[in-house]
């Protein structure tokens, strides 16, 4: 199975989302930060925004927030979304291509379990579980360490 770029920058832009706690993250700095067509993040950051997954605040000042704690957006769910055709041979296509030999194969049935397998992997993780190495990845990302809470906060 692969999934397609869409996909990827989706995940990697909630990613990045969820990480910037401290403020707002734009489709520029996601973009230099992972080296990735910023006219192809603006796209999937749009589609994010109607899904419910991110929050646009518009303005000089603007950018993306999650429009939802990290821990309540399923990974599952997201592919779900992003993923318009998870059709592994035509034959699992939502328009039946013919097939010779479709009274007899078992190899349908055997890649329709494999992709619901993966799915059901996939339904086991939230965004939040993705970014717990938290102080590694706002390294990697160069976003520094994560913002100090105040006391109240905390507790």
């Amino acid at each position: 199975m692969r999934l397609t770029v869409y996909t990827d920058y989706a995940l990697r832009l909630l990613m990045y989302v969820a990480l910037k706690e401290d403020g707002l993250a734009t489709i520029a700095e996601v973009a230099e930060r992972y080296d990735i067509s910023r006219n192809h993040l603006m796209k999937v950051a749009h589609q994010l925004g109607i899904a419910g997954y991110l929050e646009t605040v518009r303005g000089r000042s603007g950018g993306l927030r999650l429009a939802r704690p990290a821990a309540d957006i399923n990974l599952g769910d997201v592919v779900r979304h992003t993923e318009q055709d998870m059709a592994l041979v035509p034959c699992m296509s939502p328009v039946d291509a013919a097939c010779a030999i479709r009274p007899s194969c078992l190899l349908r049935r055997a890649l329709g379990r494999a992709t619901a397998a993966f799915m059901d992997v996939l339904d086991e993780y939230s965004l939040g579980d993705l970014v717990k190495p938290r102080h590694a990845l706002r390294d990697l990302l160069d976003l520094g360490p994560p913002p100090r809470r105040p006391a109240h906060a905390r507790a």
